[in-house]
């Protein structure tokens, strides 16, 4: 790696890169060609490059969005749509969840559908309960759907173009938050492969497992626990959907602990499933397995609230130190 990159400066490379590689991919959304590229200003400029013809704003209709999408994927197009707030995907679940992941199967494996939809999410950003959401896990159990959840910059230029390459519909998430972090950029032309997980940090006495943003917030309390003499693994999913089990288990083999730190409540939640299945097949290696989540509550607007109910790097390593019995005078 060379340089440094914002992470929407990743986005944007990454889209455009693509939208130079492969004639067929085109990217349509709600307010994605203005001026300013959008809320988060990820994306301006982009239809310069490429015309309207492949780069287009549509109206604020989600469901119409992810339709188009589908339509143009089962034609023979690559799209990529953005849905502005990932809160407003539930009005896109019928073409994503009854179309597009199922027309593989039920086409006899004649069509595939190569669409991604990217969505800002996470909350932090003082956006209220109804546009702080992290909603993977409405999606989390749909066979034919995968999701995407990069934590840094380079991460997120490799996997998007990782998704927009991919044959199948491809949920790809990007936390707020992380808009605005700069990082490492990634090698030139670097792709990261759907499905794969890193260890971002290596450890003996835990591991900590997140994805998006909780990387961050892991990372920074393992530098907390450092200072405790822990040594914590942290393991960095990217993707949700297909998860890399293997990697965490081989983890948990070498630190016979697991904490997962997801975003969002505890029922139904990713990290709730990935415990579980930790447990199924790692018991042997396991002694101790915890969640860290936020309340069964809607995210609170209120800065200090919001602040208090997100899992951040101090939560992190209060979570770890009181079930290693360490006391912080």
């Amino acid at each position: 790696m060379s340089g440094a990159l914002e992470f929407r400066e990743a986005i944007r490379e990454a889209i455009i890169e693509e939208m130079e590689r492969d004639e067929s991919v085109v990217f349509f959304g709600e307010d994605v060609a203005a001026e300013q590229g959008g809320v988060f200003a990820v994306t301006p400029h982009i239809q310069e490059h490429f015309g309207e013809s492949r780069m287009f704003d549509t109206p604020i209709s989600e469901l119409a969005l992810a339709g188009a999408a589908f339509g143009a994927a089962v034609s023979g197009l690559r799209p990529i749509i953005e849905i502005m707030f990932g809160d407003f995907m539930g009005l896109a679940m019928d073409s994503l969840v009854n179309q597009s992941a199922k027309y593989w199967y039920i086409s006899n494996e004649q069509r595939s559908v190569p669409l991604v939809v990217r969505s800002a999410v996470g909350g932090g950003g003082r956006f209220g309960a109804m546009h702080s959401q992290t909603h993977a896990t409405w999606f989390q159990g749909v066979p034919g759907l995968k999701i995407a959840f990069p934590s840094s910059p380079a991460e997120a230029k490799g996997l998007l173009k990782a998704a927009i390459r991919d044959d199948n519909p491809v949920i790809f998430l990007e936390h707020k938050r992380l808009y605005s972090v700069r990082g490492p950029a990634p090698d030139a032309g670097e792709v990261l492969p759907l499905g794969r997980a890193r260890v971002a940090r290596r450890g003996k006495d835990v591991t900590v497992v997140s994805a998006g943003k909780g990387v961050v917030d892991a990372l920074e309390a393992a530098d907390l626990l450092a200072g405790d003499g822990m040594e914590a693994e942290v393991i960095d999913l990217r993707t949700l959907r297909p998860i890399d089990l293997d990697t965490v288990l081989e983890s948990v083999a070498r630190t016979n602990r697991v904490l997962a730190v997801e975003e969002g409540p505890a029922t139904g939640g990713w990290g709730s499933g990935l415990l579980g299945r930790i447990a199924e097949q790692g018991l042997h290696d396991l002694d101790d397995a915890w969640l860290l989540a936020t309340a069964e509550l809607p995210i609170p607007y209120s800065p200090t609230l919001e602040d208090a109910f997100i899992p951040g790097a101090d939560a992190i390593a209060s979570a770890v130190r009181a079930r290693a019995g360490i006391a912080v005078s």
